[in-house]
């Protein structure tokens, strides 16, 4: 008996971990081999939802299941719900049966739409899928029971009958018993729908880490790699599905030590915390921390979703002392306007949480990620827009502007009405307007998102968009003007491309702030080869001197760190790919305030080093020569004539 776990996600890089849990919890209890009618083979079929139903389809076919369950999201039941209205056409009077939060809060109503659907698992998904296993291994189910494993020869003729009448060959009398034993399953029994008692909770010990069946992690390469340490979440926000869950389950320690030190011998590039609240137990969190810190691979990135707000003095000091790259977190900030706060029931400490981020800031070595989400309950237009510039300001690396999805079974979902939130029939169930920002407005909101992530989320801006955003009256305001422009250019239908977004950024600097047309073009010019020794010059960028006043340079410099003023021109010459050196008549590296921008008093030679990349940022390393400038704070090299301050 085959079973086929199929998962369609939303990206290549991503797979689906809840797929992989099941099969090996179920493998471990029941076995994966038996003899003659017993035997059991469990299958992953992993596909995206940028691929063509007729491919993923095909591949369905080709593999010859005997048994199939999806995972559904609110990402793939588009995709989903196009492939259960053809399943039966190929594969008829396959078992299919689904599971995952997409389809858990209203099974009834998905069992009724689509009568190829046998029955739903819902909750928590691994016992529950060993005793369906069980339940058709034992010869119970519709299709394969009376000791029949070809279901092509047994139920095709009946599944295309009852496909074409409505009818779902699992309703018909005495063919679902035992199903009523198996609990957190809803299923069909003829024309009635049947609800088992809510499962138990497993204890997280119980949980097989499935990473051990793929030694190598061949099947992983490339691919973000998922791991729970704990389950549930202890608070209540309301448009989060979290807070139906009871309680929180940690697993042990020493399992988790063990289990992380397997991602650190196969170095993968990074391992992905799904713990919706990852540093609700200060001492489970510490333990973590401490062990990834002391058992450094130096290659290994940790991702958390963690409150700031709770992090203690020890957590903080713990995090400095990392190395840069090593850690990464994402902090949901969500709004900072206290009425919405208390109406979705986060009670954010939004003071510590600055203060909190600030600090991790400012050894500059851990990654920084903050949300904030648009179309919550009192939160209008310029309401965000205060929580946009806030949150802004704390300066994260990246800043996602969320939109409300009104996810089912929330109390956001139970309450939409009387929010007056109106949002799309179908998956996300994204906000459309509600009582407090209109539909015109979120369709703005969506443009300013698209700004936001082009040019300050890409992080290849940072020192043209820190001196532009002084000609704002906040930041909002000019993600807001940069939309307007996209607008009036007709970028949004034509969007330039990745280089020519420079030359899109000097047009909207020029058309704000004329007259230092000069010093925007330097910063672009800088921003541009920080992140890539450029083969073709960009147009903005000034001519470099002459060739005789290059050489002259490198014959004066004197004092360069390590030697390096030792055949300068020579090693630069040799290795164009990894060197590039520009002429600045500004001090365009400084970021950060109310920086001057005054011109210099003499040019200031910046050499680039693509050799020696800042991890987190991935900007190239810089040494400027002969320059007054005392630097932003970052210099290795306490020189006035040659700073290192990158």
């Amino acid at each position: 008996m085959k079973v086929l776990l199929a998962a369609v996600n939303a990206k290549y890089i991503h797979s689906n971990p809840a797929v992989y849990s099941l099969k090996a919890y179920a493998e471990e209890r029941i076995g994966v081999s038996g003899n003659g009618e017993d035997e059991v083979f469990i299958e992953i079929a992993e596909y995206t939802i940028n691929q063509r139903s007729g491919e993923i389809l095909s591949d369905l076919y080709a593999r010859k299941p005997d048994i199939m369950a999806f995972s559904c999201y609110i990402w793939n039941w588009r995709v989903v719900r196009e492939l259960l209205g053809d399943i039966w056409k190929i594969l008829p009077g396959i078992p299919v049966w689904l599971g995952g939060p997409e389809v858990s809060y209203d099974a009834g109503q998905v069992l009724k739409e689509f009568p190829v659907v046998c029955g739903i698992m819902t909750g928590e998904g691994e016992q529950t899928f060993l005793e369906l296993v069980d339940y058709y291994r034992k010869g119970c189910g519709t299709v394969i029971g009376c000791g029949q494993r070809d279901w092509r020869q047994q139920a095709g003729q009946g599944g295309q009958e009852a496909l074409r009448s409505g009818e779902s060959a699992y309703g018909q009398r005495g063919r679902t018993d035992g199903l009523n034993r198996i609990r957190g399953i809803v299923y069909r029994d003829g024309e009635k729908i049947v609800q088992t008692e809510e499962r138990d909770l497993l204890d997280m010990d119980e949980i097989p880490f499935f990473y051990y069946a793929y030694d190598g992690l061949e099947a992983f390469r490339n691919r973000i790699i998922y791991y729970e340490s704990s389950r549930g979440c202890p608070f209540q926000c309301s448009y989060c599905l979290s807070c139906v869950s009871r309680g929180i389950r940690l697993r042990s320690i020493g399992k988790v030590k063990k289990e992380l030190q397997f991602f650190l011998e196969h170095k993968v590039p990074q391992v992905k915390f799904v713990d919706r609240t990852f540093n609700c137990s200060r001492e489970h969190t510490m333990e973590i921390w401490k062990y990834i810190c002391e058992h450094d691979n130096g290659v290994t990135n940790f991702h958390f979703e963690v409150e700031a707000d709770l992090l203690c003095g020890e957590e903080l000091e713990l995090l400095a002392r990392m190395r840069p790259g090593l850690v990464q977190l994402e902090i949901g900030v969500q709004s900072v306007n206290p009425e919405t706060l208390r109406e979705i029931c986060r009670y954010t400490d939004l003071e510590k949480l600055r203060k909190a981020t600030a600090k991790l800031l400012e050894k500059e070595n851990v990654h920084i990620h903050l949300d904030l989400i648009a179309g919550l309950p009192f939160e209008d237009y310029n309401s965000f827009g205060r929580s946009f510039d806030e949150v802004y300001q704390m300066k994260p690396h990246q800043l996602q502007l969320g939109f409300l999805k009104t996810l089912k079974g929330s109390p956001m979902h139970e309450k939409a009405d009387s929010y007056g939130i109106k949002y799309t029939s179908l998956p996300p169930y994204e906000v459309l307007y509600s009582k407090w920002i209109s539909y015109e407005e979120i369709v703005r909101l969506k443009k300013v998102e698209e700004m936001l992530e082009l040019y300050y989320n890409s992080r290849q801006f940072t020192h043209t968009l820190s001196v532009l955003e002084q000609r704002f009256l906040s930041p909002f305001a000019l993600y807001e003007g940069l939309a307007d422009y996209y607008e009036e250019q007709g970028y949004f239908r034509n969007s330039p491309s990745r280089v020519y977004r420079y030359e899109t950024l000097l047009g909207f600097a020029r058309s704000r702030d004329s007259g230092r047309e000069e010093l925007y073009r330097e910063l672009l010019t800088y921003d541009v080869y920080l992140r890539e020794n450029m083969k073709s010059r960009p147009s903005f960028a000034k001519e470099m001197p002459d060739k005789a006043w290059l050489r002259r340079l490198y014959q004066e410099i004197e004092g360069m760190p390590d030697g390096f003023a030792d055949g300068m021109e020579s090693r630069i010459r040799s290795n164009r790919q990894r060197f590039h050196i520009e002429v600045f008549h500004y001090p365009v590296w400084q970021t950060g305030g109310k920086v001057n921008m005054e011109k210099l008093g003499k040019p200031c030679v910046v050499l680039f080093d693509y050799g020696e990349r800042n991890p987190l940022t991935k900007d190239a390393r810089t040494i400027t020569i002969n320059s007054d400038d005392k630097g932003d704070g970052n210099d290795k090299e306490n020189r006035s004539d040659i700073k290192v301050i990158g």
